[in-house]
């Protein structure tokens, strides 16, 4: 298996077919003990709907006179011909325009990032070759283009342009230090995640105590109202029969006061009997 053929198969066919297709091939290549090979075309990136439209013109004319552009504008740049460079800026916005036009049915934010990446396929080797092999995975800034568009401002001598082999290396480099860095903010992430749920244990343990103590607090003044009731009704009983011990020491007292006039009236009766009884005797 080629990662060249794997890379053209996916960027040249259907962007929603790129992920099942992209994993079939790196798994073919695993499976055929191509590890290496594997990894390479499983960091390969679904195109956005701009580098799928540029991908399919690859082969373009239009896009290979864009990247002819851009030498001839950076030579004419370090030559300071400010009337090529006029000419070379003019064609290039000619052939935009045209690539534009050619594209009609797009969304204005998808027709922004292609004009953007187009102007960058002028202003960035690297971008150009990217653009001519149809391997575009996503738009490009506009932040390249700015020494063609402010003024005549030699440009430095750049690197030669890099191979599509040499821009996945790079591109591979970049995405490990993005890898790295998204590591990181994960384990950041999980690392407060920890923090925050035993902070909420610790939360929710206190709130489950203070459930606890309410529900407690509450069946002790349940407790209260109804031991306060008793003692009302305890209270209330006592009195009554407070009152209906003093009725009956009363009804006591009379009695025996009673008892006792009774008793008198009866010793004198006895002692009248008595008396009656002597004199009798003396007849």
């Amino acid at each position: 298996m080629d990662f060249d053929e794997v890379a053209d198969e996916l960027y040249a066919g259907d962007p929603a077919e790129f992920v099942p297709v992209r994993n079939q091939r790196a798994k073919e290549a695993k499976a055929a003990g191509e590890a290496a090979l594997a990894e390479r075309i499983r960091a390969l990136r679904k195109p956005t709907i701009a580098a799928t439209i540029l991908n399919r013109r690859a082969g373009s004319p239009e896009l290979a006179e864009l990247a002819r552009l851009g030498d001839d504008l950076r030579r004419a740049h370090s030559a300071l011909a400010g009337a090529e460079l006029r000419e070379l800026t003019r064609r290039r916005q000619e052939l935009v325009n045209r690539i534009l036009r050619d594209e009609h049915s797009m969304s204005e934010p998808v027709t922004r990032e292609v004009e953007a990446t187009l102007e960058a396929v002028v202003a960035d080797p690297e971008v150009a070759a990217l653009a001519l092999a149809g391997r575009l995975s996503s738009g490009a800034g506009r932040a390249g283009d700015q020494w063609l568009t402010t003024g005549f401002i030699p440009q430095p001598k750049r690197e030669k342009p890099a191979t599509v082999s040499h821009l996945d290396d790079r591109r591979k480099a970049k995405r490990e230090a993005a890898d790295k860095a998204e590591q990181e903010r994960i384990a950041k992430a999980r690392e407060e995640a920890e923090h925050e749920q035993k902070r909420m244990a610790e939360f929710n343990r206190l709130r489950r105590e203070a459930a606890d103590l309410a529900k407690a607090l509450k069946q002790a003044e349940i407790e209260l109202a109804r031991a306060e009731r008793r003692t009302e009704k305890a209270t209330e009983k006592a009195n009554d029969l407070r009152r209906r011990l003093a009725d009956a020491e009363l009804e006591e007292e009379t009695a025996n006061g009673e008892t006792a006039a009774a008793q008198a009236v009866l010793d004198d009766l006895r002692a009248e009997a008595e008396r009656i009884d002597t004199a009798l005797g003396e007849f």
